[in-house]
């Protein structure tokens, strides 16, 4: 996955923004002001660091090298994922909207009912 394929496809989901709180070179894509991605899309190699459910932090965290807990954030609760190409892709769109799903999911319900948010995927577990 590319940067510019990284940002876009965060950019998809209902009231995504991109804002740049730690400095220009730290991507933070928020929905309704809560972070679901974080990503320095100039870095070599690429990385994305996402919510996940803590149980399946650790199962991927266990399958994938490239998955690790989340760098400066909630290791329980956040993975840091290296896009070398050793995750599929689709695997890390569907990580992506995992945590957008559980960032909405902790929103109220006129905020979701606002971004026309319709619950939580059936997950990653591939």
């Amino acid at each position: 996955m590319t940067p510019a394929a990284l940002k876009a496809f965060c950019l998809t989901f209902p009231g995504a923004g991109e804002e740049f709180p730690f400095g220009e070179d730290s991507s933070v894509f928020k929905v309704a002001g809560k972070m679901f991605a974080l990503s320095r899309l100039t870095s070599a190699p690429l990385r994305v660091s996402l919510k996940c459910d803590p149980d399946l932090a650790v199962q991927l965290r266990t399958r994938y090298p490239a998955i690790t807990a989340g760098y400066h954030l909630n290791k329980r609760h956040w993975n840091t994922v290296v896009l070398d190409g050793s995750v599929p892709d689709q695997l890390v769109r569907e990580m992506i909207e995992d945590s957008y799903d559980l960032v909405v999911a902790g929103l109220s319900r006129r905020q979701q009912e606002k971004l026309r948010w319709v619950g939580l995927s059936a997950g990653a577990a591939e």
